[in-house]
């Protein structure tokens, strides 16, 4: 059975003093990842300090392309399906994220995504990816 993509809206973000960057990004349709200053590398979950060296660290734009690495289909949980997944970015990390605009029943692994934003209840629009 098909499952066509209802939009919805999301429960707005807390917004807090070290993640204000992100989230005014966001409002331009923008997604920031954090760099770290020593080793140069990306992660996600945004922290100030590298969880690989302790390092200061930086926000840069993500370019909004990656591949589902793993996802779920949630049926039951309200009155509207969705999809909840893991998707790996270009860039190297892998974020928690929704997939939308699309007929959840067509998400697999190893599909290739693309940055969207889904609005949110009086908040900054969340960062989720539909199908390319």
């Amino acid at each position: 059975m098909s499952t066509p993509f209802t939009p919805q809206v999301l429960t707005a973000p807390e917004e807090l003093p070290d993640n204000t960057e992100f989230w005014t990004a966001a409002r331009e349709g923008r997604l920031l990842v954090r760099h770290c200053n020593d080793c140069g590398k990306p992660h996600w979950y945004p922290r100030t300090l590298c969880p690989f060296c302790m390092g200061e660290t930086t926000w840069k734009a993500s370019a909004g392309r990656g591949t589902v690495y793993s996802y779920s289909v949630t049926r039951r949980a309200g009155p509207t399906p969705f999809c909840m997944a893991y998707v790996t970015l270009d860039e190297g990390v892998t974020m928690m994220t929704r997939i939308v605009d699309c007929d959840l029943d067509t998400v697999h692994i190893g599909q290739k995504v693309e940055l969207t934003f889904t609005p949110t209840d009086n908040g900054p629009p969340m960062p989720t990816f539909r199908p390319v």
